[in-house]
């Protein structure tokens, strides 16, 4: 098997560069195996240098020496310790860090600098992204995207690790469209990325949403009160279903799930007659406008009904432990693969385990609510 790896690369060799492949020759080939995919769903993007020795194991070296690093999209709690995890453990492999900042933005504007360990030290504990992120119009564009290579290349930088949500790593997957070697993590508080069960930023989001919902049940049933509070998620409810299941609110509204108002102040209603003093609802953005649905509420029942809109507090706060540590053991899968040559994936983790996910898979396929959890918190909430 080895006699024959061998010798295939020395024919490779002889029918790509017109020559010789001799044994014990070292001849740099990064340019031919970038173009080459294997079956499976992980590309290798490049070779530093293949050394053949008779008698002797080959020696396959894959290393890029310069990587690049940058948070885009919104923010989330763990994105420091993501970005702090790749920087280290990059360094540590011996290749050189560029911290890239606000996103594409900084790309093509050339808002890059050299990091070291100190660079990111005393971040894994603060919220939001030492990096910064901006939205970029112009990397939306074929023109944006080519002058974001332009970039890289004038910068000598090999791979990039892109962190942030959809958009971010859709941008990456079309950065590898164009020969640049990428390696994406999830970064987002809706952790509504295919592929994976979890996101950077949504366990703490959660924790932030859960507090909430504590504090609001408390004044709630002091003052028999229906309380409607607005948490993040335009397209999907996942982080409304999971902090209303943990927070035991009476009714959890999510874009997937169709709703009528009118049957919902019913329901209230019933609840009420029946003992229950005061009612939590949870709303997903996405699903509707917490203010217009809590006056309808308050005029079809008769109930006080409040609203809460949380807002941008959700994606604030220091990092729990889970998205400290999590965010920390993806940060070091990706900067150790993408020094390794693997490119064109995300990162992300599957029943507790770290998983590796096409980005074409991860960008182009929908994460569906599982209606196991959704018909949970209807029996819950009686």
């Amino acid at each position: 098997m080895l006699h024959k790896l061998i010798m295939g690369l020395m024919k490779l060799s002889k029918f790509l560069i017109g020559g010789n492949l001799d044994i014990g020759t070292v001849v740099p080939i990064s340019f031919l195996l970038k173009k080459f995919q294997f079956w499976g769903k992980i590309t290798i993007c490049r070779v530093i240098s293949i050394s053949v020795k008779a008698n002797a194991e080959e020696k396959v070296v894959i290393m890029l020496k310069r990587i690049g690093v940058l948070t885009s999209g919104g923010d989330s709690p763990g994105m420091n310790a993501a970005t702090r995890a790749v920087v280290r453990v990059a360094i540590s492999e011996g290749a050189e860090v560029w911290g890239i900042r606000n996103g594409y933005k900084g790309l093509l504007e050339e808002d890059l600098s050299k990091l070291n360990f100190r660079s990111v030290g005393d971040i894994i504990q603060r919220g939001g992204t030492f990096l910064g992120t901006a939205r970029c119009n112009e990397f939306k564009t074929p023109e944006g995207r080519a002058k974001a290579v332009e970039v890289l290349n004038k910068y000598k930088i090999e791979g990039l690790v892109v962190i942030g949500g959809d958009g971010s790593l859709r941008g990456a997957r079309q950065l590898a469209d164009l020969g640049v070697a990428v390696v994406g993590l999830p970064g987002t508080i809706d952790n509504d990325i295919w592929g994976t069960d979890y996101t950077i930023g949504f366990d703490t989001a959660c924790n932030t949403i859960l507090d909430a919902i504590n504090k609001l049940k408390d004044t709630a049933s002091a003052h028999s009160r229906v309380i409607v509070l607005e948490v993040m998620g335009r397209k999907s409810g996942l982080l409304a279903l999971m902090t209303g299941i943990a927070g035991g609110a009476e009714k959890i509204l999510i874009p997937e799930v169709k709703f009528d108002v009118n049957e919902l102040s019913n329901q209230i209603k019933f609840s009420h007659a029946a003992g229950k003093w005061y009612s939590i609802i949870v709303l997903a953005e996405g699903a509707g406008s917490a203010v217009e649905i809590g006056k309808v509420i308050g005029e079809q029942t008769g109930l006080d009904t409040r609203v809460s809109v949380l807002g941008h507090i959700q994606r604030g706060g220091s990092p729990t432990a889970v998205d400290r540590i999590n965010a920390s053991l993806l940060g070091q899968k990706a900067a150790t693969s993408i020094l390794s040559g693997i490119t064109n994936v995300m990162f992300g983790y599957e029943k507790g385990q770290i998983v590796s996910v096409d980005l074409i898979d991860a960008v182009r396929n929908k994460k569906v609510i599982d209606p196991v959890l959704y018909k949970l918190a209807e029996i819950l909430s009686r």
